[in-house]
């Protein structure tokens, strides 16, 4: 972590350059409130300001002598240590949004003895002052980068610290229960075996808990980055109709034309609260048109790439060879049989399901069905996780291989504290071990490159 030095005032500008009623620059650091005041209307109110308070005036540019000085008329947010993000003295500078305003007032702060702030380092600076643990601080980034109200929900929760906790409460189990081991080291008894020197209760109830949090990390996962799914079919069959009701938008054009969809479109969209990538792809068929038989082509390109694939068939036309021979063609992505136009035209779904069990009877164009293809597409995406949990689960990799070695570990100390030939203290140090891998997940113990990779991800200004 050799750029981020703590305490020396940074700065950064802390909102999107594009012009907007409110523009942020944040600042931190030792004497960032004399620094500030450099440039402020108001020095003395300023620096008399209680902390948590505002303070109203003018960025000044002392530089400019014969003209106006006023670069901005702001509100300036004082924050003291340690009751602030970081932990240290902040002042959070409240402008008008212009681009202009905003990088002129951050060029001012870098002139008068502040450093451009690195990826993160607000955050960093949080972590190392014990205002976030590992988990809150990666949490920041989870919500920032969140698409759905259901991904932003799960990470609000760990910012809030209910995965924290969820370690914390593992932890304790472990340690009363080396508690229990050390007490039976001090003052031994005659028990045939070690399984008998202590109760494993508590270690077995840990084994449930961790489990249970390294399981959670593929839904949060899923939440997190999201998936890929694919309209495919043939011509005409309502697959751009189907993309815009997904999205609940006009975004694909829908004609009685066939090949009118000769490229792919791709959107973001909201699958019952899973963030999924969709794409609008060009209708299979034979073509003597280099332009839409290149479309073709890429259609079955992205396919390939899916996690879903959504294969929607006229129902006025039923389903046709060359339908089940792509649908069979896809030995290893999940294919859902969408038959469109069912208020038209009403194929019996018994037959069908005997071959292809995963369809789902729609109407694109009346909004019909829909929700039940959300849902059966969610279904197959977790194919069978839990995806409700009391508490948030795992936020990252990084998390989640943590817990894993602390499961293992654990799940060791019960496997030899079976067997005749290891003592109390091998099973000591295996639960030592565990330990050590929970402290990682909260960030008691991270070598510098695991906190290198971790805020690097961040943007300037967070």
């Amino acid at each position: 972590m050799n750029k981020y030095t703590p305490e020396e005032p940074i700065a950064a500008i802390a909102t999107a350059l594009v012009p907007s009623a409110i523009g942020i620059v944040r600042t931190s650091g030792k004497n960032c409130i004399e620094l500030v005041s450099k440039i402020f209307s108001r020095k003395k109110a300023l620096l008399q300001a209680a902390g948590n308070s505002l303070v109203y005036g003018w960025i000044e540019d002392s530089r400019i002598q014969n003209g106006n000085k006023k670069i901005d008329e702001v509100m300036l947010g004082v924050y003291k240590a340690p009751k602030s993000f970081t932990g240290e003295d902040m002042v959070e500078i409240f402008c008008h949004g212009g681009v202009n305003v905003v990088t002129s007032i951050f060029s001012l702060l870098l002139e008068n003895g502040f450093r451009k702030a690195e990826r993160g380092e607000f955050t960093f600076r949080a972590y190392i002052n014990g205002k976030v643990d590992l988990t809150k601080a990666e949490a920041v980034k989870e919500i920032i980068d969140s698409r759905t109200n259901a991904s932003r929900s799960r990470a609000a929760g760990r910012l809030s610290g209910n995965l924290f906790e969820q370690i914390s409460s593992i932890k304790k189990l472990i340690l009363d229960t080396i508690g229990n081991i050390e007490v039976e080291i001090e003052y031994p008894e005659d028990e045939e075996n070690i399984s008998e020197s202590f109760d494993t209760s508590l270690l077995k109830a840990a084994q449930k808990k961790l489990s249970d949090l390294a399981s959670s990390w593929k839904a949060e996962k899923l939440y997190q980055d999201g998936a890929r799914v694919v309209l495919c079919g043939k011509t005409n069959a309502g697959k751009s109709s189907l993309f815009n009701s997904l999205l609940k938008e006009e975004r694909a054009i829908v004609s009685s034309i066939e090949g009118t969809t000769r490229d792919w479109l791709e959107c973001w969209t909201d699958f019952a609260g899973i963030p999924v990538r969709l794409f609008d792809t060009a209708g299979l068929r034979k073509t003597s048109d280099l332009i839409e038989e290149r479309g073709v082509e890429l259609a079955k390109d992205l396919s390939q790439d899916a996690d879903v694939i959504l294969y929607i068939v006229d129902s006025s036309k039923g389903i046709l060879k060359d339908d089940l021979d792509f649908i069979e063609s896809q030995k290893n992505i999940p294919v859902v049989l969408v038959l469109n136009k069912c208020d038209s035209f009403d194929l019996n779904l018994d037959g069908i399901k005997k071959v292809w069990k995963d369809s789902v009877k729609i109407s694109a164009k009346n909004n019909i069905g829909i929700e039940l293809l959300v849902f059966k597409v969610k279904d197959i995406l977790f194919d069978g996780e839990k995806t409700e949990r009391e508490q948030s689960g795992l936020g990252s990799a990084r998390q989640k291989k943590s817990v894993q070695e602390a499961l293992e570990r654990v799940t060791h100390a019960l496997e030899i504290s079976q067997d005749f030939s290891y003592g109390l203290d091998a099973v000591v140090q295996d639960l030592e071990d565990a330990l050590e891998c929970l402290g990682e997940v909260a960030g008691e113990v991270s070598p510098d490159d695991v906190l290198e990779n971790i805020f690097s991800r961040f943007c300037v200004g967070k």
